[in-house]
């Protein structure tokens, strides 16, 4: 089963973290309060994102309409960035709510975004590490939307948040997929996946929730142009960064990461990957 990333991009970091493989968790990582955050590369150039992954806010709240959810229904988000799922749909459509993140930048961000919409006294968010978080009280809709590296791959992901939910309720899982398969090891690569085997095209992920005994009863999936969004946007960011920035000891990183990330998504992700989010109800 695939594993997926964080923030998207961070699940290769959090893969070598496990492994042991490359700089240790203290030199890729700038140490929130509770001792734990997303590598600095992430915090930097998402650091302007609401949504952290390919959805726009246009299909953030269509995923909400979709899933018919009743004022009141209490929601989990597992992995929830800066907030702006909870955040929104406790405005649209009277959820509550509580997210829990890895970065002290995104979490104290939802915070700011609760309140500026006016749902503070409706959605919660904590910063630390949501694996193995389950809430003390069960809820219509548990998510993990692009971080299933918390349970260990989807299928692990799946039976954490199912722990969570109440008898009849929604799992949501963010997850990628090949829009077609890649020719070689070297292209998966370029499009930040370790091997070709690390995702499956979009019949055969549909397929494996069949498999745990889910039922897939709704899905919303990212589009070119909401992928550009996602990835674009860091570019901009990353600039301005090393231009306010440039004696800073991360600069080289991030300049690294600027010069090299356009061509790579316009030569491999943006023809070969593909992101959904998809509602699960057990059978």
């Amino acid at each position: 089963m695939t594993r997926t990333r964080g923030s998207l991009h961070t699940e290769a970091w959090c893969r070598d973290a496990d492994s042991g493989d490359g700089a240790s968790v203290s030199d890729r990582t700038t140490k929130g309060a509770s001792g734990v955050d997303i590598p600095r590369i992430f915090n930097i150039s998402e650091s302007a994102h609401r949504i952290h992954n390919p959805f726009t806010a246009e299909k953030l709240a269509m995923l909400g309409a979709s899933l018919r959810m009743e004022p009141g229904t209490r929601v989990l988000d597992l992995g929830s960035g800066s907030g702006e799922m909870l955040c929104t749909w406790a405005r649209d459509y009277g959820i509550t709510g509580t997210g829990i993140d890895m970065s002290q930048l995104f979490s104290e961000q939802a915070k700011l975004r609760a309140r500026e919409l006016g749902v503070a006294d409706r959605v919660t968010f904590v910063h630390g590490n949501a694996a193995g978080y389950v809430a003390g009280e069960t809820v219509g809709v548990a998510a993990c939307v692009g971080a299933t590296w918390i349970g260990g791959g989807v299928s692990g992901t799946i039976e954490l948040l199912a722990r969570s939910l109440r008898d009849g309720g929604i799992i949501l899982i963010g997850e990628p997929y090949w829009l077609q398969l890649p020719p070689t090891e070297e292209v998966a690569q370029g499009c930040r996946a370790r091997a070709i085997s690390d995702f499956l095209l979009l019949p055969d992920l549909v397929a494996s929730f069949g498999a745990l005994n889910y039922d897939v009863v709704e899905m919303v999936l990212a589009s070119q142009d909401s992928w550009d969004r996602y990835e674009a946007a860091k570019w901009l960011t990353m600039r301005r960064w090393l231009d306010a920035n440039p004696d800073d000891d991360f600069a080289a990183d991030v300049r690294a990461e600027l010069t090299s990330s356009p061509e790579r998504y316009a030569r491999y992700g943006r023809n070969y990957l593909g992101w959904g989010v998809f509602a699960l109800m057990a059978r």
